[in-house]
């Protein structure tokens, strides 16, 4: 160890190192863009501008003319973006003039630390240590409740969920919440769904929990949760060092054409695929208990739930090749989108991911369909629209209902799809 000759020099390093997750990235001034890329010298101009700079984060990537796309932009390249703007003729509108704004106000709906699980509710946002807490909480009080805990994280945390239901008969859902960091609408509407299947008393949804047999994970990426709520808001991925930069899209990470079409090989980039298929523990927990369990639990669909863009999309994300059975997601993805427009009047999309939001690879709903056969595999992009201005940073005034906009599209979508005979060829309605 080198001495520290220079005490006040020691304790300036020790307190920085000490503080550092204290000390949270800020983004004070930084705008929100919404383009209209009408062009190839557009599409090819911000493809430059992605892999250039990282003072500019793209919600999606440029890919060809008559597409909208989102980006933030850092404020000291204001002026460059403008230039860029008129001199390609790019036509666009500002969402938002300072995003720090957003996060700020939504400190305020952040229940503390040490929160009781008595105290959890749906009115504000929870840290991850709340949510294991009243996972085990209610497995406690509920016997038909098991409380489910998987391999360890990159910082050593594990990945808990529950299972509801001890009818072997049963066909098996599973929801996988909360990949994505940042998107924790994510977590707080899987939670909700959970409560609602334990203490509804609503027809439909009892008929929910005693026809199927649920698997609920709400946060599976806990250290990138963990550091949206200590570190930087928008963090998406997980926490896993890669060189100079960190963390793996762990949607971006799973075997279904890894690395291929909407995933980069940059370790600094937001959709870096890691360093080989399921290189990171926290997609190889999830792949290891779904190959155990698929069969024996008769897990036969799958929800994956994310936001934004109010989207609910079927495989495949990486090819154009529809599914065999595209006609019947086509068919319940619609039962889903008009059970949410009539709860809320919210108006979501659904679709074959490649042709509704954009390429991508490596994802969990593709894998699940593809290699381990679960025909009924969903992607859920939750509010708000696709031109939202509040992005991953929903008000907590909309969780309940967007958490009850899913509840309606899972009842919707199962009774179809029980309708279909894809649950031991029933067709009973749900």
């Amino acid at each position: 160890m080198v001495a520290c000759g220079q005490v006040l020099a020691c304790w300036t390093l020790l307190a920085l190192l000490a503080g550092a997750s204290a000390d949270p990235a800020r983004y004070d001034h930084f705008r929100l863009y919404r383009l209209l890329i009408e062009t190839p010298a557009q599409v090819e101009m911000l493809q430059q501008l992605e892999k250039q700079s990282d003072s500019y984060a793209f919600m999606g990537h440029a890919r060809q003319p008559n597409q909208n796309l989102t980006i933030m932009v850092a404020p000291h390249k204001i002026a460059e973006i403008t230039e860029l703007l008129q001199r390609y003729e790019l036509q666009g509108s500002i969402l938002l003039y300072n995003m720090q704004e957003l996060i700020d106000r939504e400190k305020a709906t952040i229940k503390p630390k040490g929160t009781r699980p008595e105290e959890f509710g749906w009115q504000f946002y929870h840290h991850l240590d709340t949510i294991n807490e009243w996972l085990r909480w209610q497995a406690g009080r509920h016997p038909e409740l098991q409380l489910l805990e998987l391999g360890a994280s990159y910082e050593n945390r594990s990945l808990y969920g529950v299972k509801l239901g001890t009818n072997p008969v049963n066909s098996g859902v599973f929801v996988e919440c909360g990949i994505h960091a940042r998107e924790w609408i994510s977590p707080a509407s899987c939670t909700f769904v959970l409560n609602e299947l334990l203490t509804s008393d609503r027809p439909d949804v009892r008929r929910l929990a005693d026809r199927f047999n649920w698997i609920i994970f709400p946060v599976v990426n806990p250290d990138g949760y963990r550091y949206t709520f200590e570190g930087d808001r928008l963090w998406r991925k997980n926490t896993q060092p890669y060189g100079l930069c960190r963390g793996v899209d762990l949607n971006r990470n799973f075997a279904s054409d890894w690395n291929g079409p909407g995933a980069s090989n940059d370790p600094c980039r937001y959709d870096f695929a890691g360093g080989s298929a399921a290189s990171e523990p926290e997609t190889r927990a999830l792949v290891e208990f779904l190959e155990r369990h698929v069969a024996q639990w008769r897990i036969r669909t799958y929800f994956s739930v994310h936001s934004f863009s109010q989207l609910v999309m079927f495989p495949y994300g990486y090819k154009v090749d529809r599914v065999p059975n595209y006609d019947d997601l086509v068919a319940i993805g619609r039962k889903g989108v008009d059970a949410i427009e009539r709860a809320h009047g919210a108006r979501y999309v659904s679709g074959a991911m490649i042709e509704t939001i954009y390429p991508s690879s490596g994802d969990s709903v593709d894998w699940v369909y593809s290699a381990l056969g679960v025909p009924v595999a969903y992607t859920f992009e939750l509010r708000g629209p696709p031109d939202s201005t509040n992005m991953f940073v929903l008000p907590a005034e909309e969780i309940i209902p967007t958490a009850e906009e899913l509840l309606a599209a899972f009842v919707a979508m199962l009774g179809e799809a029980t309708r279909l005979g894809y649950y031991d060829g029933e067709r009973q309605e749900l």
